[in-house]
């Protein structure tokens, strides 16, 4: 019996080897976030976070003392949109209506007439004159967080302090990441002198006492939020600032940056067209870091009475009213989980982010195995 020689057999469509990773043909930015999303801690930070920055900015709707459609006599009328004077609704005096009056919440539900209130009737500022417990008073049906040594509603104080928390870390963010990708730009792009200048520079201004000015400045001007913003931005651009010196030294060397020269294109033309684009990794890894650093300043200072003006919805002055109250356990207690909230969701979102966009942390898809032919009989 003759034993046939094994004749290798040409693969069919069907047995074509299989295609590369589809992960490998992607861009760079989308095979990042597809790392991120594989982080779930992280990603899951990001849609909590975000509901939360999207719910606070329409706290208006949430929490108000205006309600947000009456229905009197009818007429229809939009108290949030316009003031009425309580005359409209059958009170004696032409002042803005008071809707948390007994009186005035009895002519609107008498008959006919009906009124949608926010879901929380307070406003951050909302003092309830007519409450039958003393301030600051604990959890009730009525205020559900309890109230602030003013009788103001302390989950309205938060949904609005939250508020002003994210925007002022987001615009101080975006101040110092304009001036941070600058200086370090040019400095790492130029080096020599110029850097040498900006270095003995930067030296200088970061020894000044950042607090000190602030104290100065409070003293002299009358706090607003935008003073504290600029005050904040002149010194908060500089650890940035010493990332991309470091990615614009490294990056200038490379070919494409000779090649881009030597095609003539202009120092701008090759700073924003091929260097930066490249060295944006420390800048976007930095964000989340940023922004809880900015918070925790903002924080701090309205701790310490330097911070937003009189009035105006602040995290730190309700953390100084829980130390001056220590009885009233519930205004400590729900801040500082609102603010370690706030600093985990940010935190966990920069490791994510960071590891997402390590160059060091590559796909690897198993190869695909390879398919042999069998002999024939």
């Amino acid at each position: 019996m003759t034993r046939s020689t094994p004749v290798a057999m040409t693969p069919t469509p069907s047995q074509a080897p299989a295609p590369s990773a589809p992960g490998r043909s992607l861009s760079p930015t989308r095979r990042a976030w597809l790392r991120f999303r594989r982080n779930r801690l992280g990603f899951y930070s990001l849609m909590i976070f975000v509901s939360l920055v999207l719910l606070s900015l329409c706290a208006e709707l949430i929490s108000n003392d205006r309600p947000l459609i009456v229905r009197y006599e009818g007429q229809t009328y939009f108290p949030m949109l316009k003031d009425y004077p309580e005359t409209t609704f059958g009170g004696d005096f032409e002042t803005p209506t008071d809707y948390l009056d007994p009186y005035i919440q009895e002519r609107l539900s008498a008959g006919r007439n009906w009124v949608l209130y926010t879901l929380n009737p307070y406003g951050p500022n909302t003092l309830n004159y007519f409450a039958k417990s003393p301030n600051p008073s604990a959890p009730t049906a009525d205020n559900w967080l309890g109230t602030d040594d003013r009788g103001r509603d302390l989950l309205a104080q938060l949904l609005y302090g939250f508020r002003v928390s994210v925007l002022f870390a987001l615009a101080l963010t975006v101040t110092g990441v304009v001036l941070g990708v600058f200086t370090g730009a040019i400095q790492g792009f130029f080096g020599g002198k110029t850097d040498l200048a900006f270095q003995r520079f930067i030296e200088i201004w970061g020894s000044m006492p950042e607090l000190y000015l602030l104290i100065i400045f409070s003293a002299v001007f009358a706090p607003s939020v935008s003073l504290l913003l600029i005050l904040l931005s002149l010194f908060g651009w500089m650890g940035l600032s010493d990332y991309v010196r470091a990615e614009f030294l490294r990056n200038r060397q490379l070919d494409y940056v000779r090649a881009a020269r030597a095609l003539g294109l202009s120092h701008a033309q090759i700073i924003w067209r091929h260097v930066l684009p490249n060295s944006l990794t420390p800048v976007v890894t930095f964000l989340p870091f940023r922004m809880s650093a900015a918070i925790l300043a903002l924080t701090s200072l309205d701790f310490l009475g330097l911070g937003v003006p009189p009035g105006t919805p602040s995290l730190g002055e309700l953390l100084a009213q829980g130390k001056n109250s220590i009885d009233a356990w519930w205004i400590s207690l729900s801040t500082f989980a609102v603010l370690v909230l706030t600093l985990l969701l940010l935190t966990f979102m920069g490791d994510a982010l960071r590891d997402a966009l390590d160059p060091r942390k590559r796909d690897v898809s198993p190869p695909a195995p390879a398919q042999t032919g069998k002999a024939a009989p």
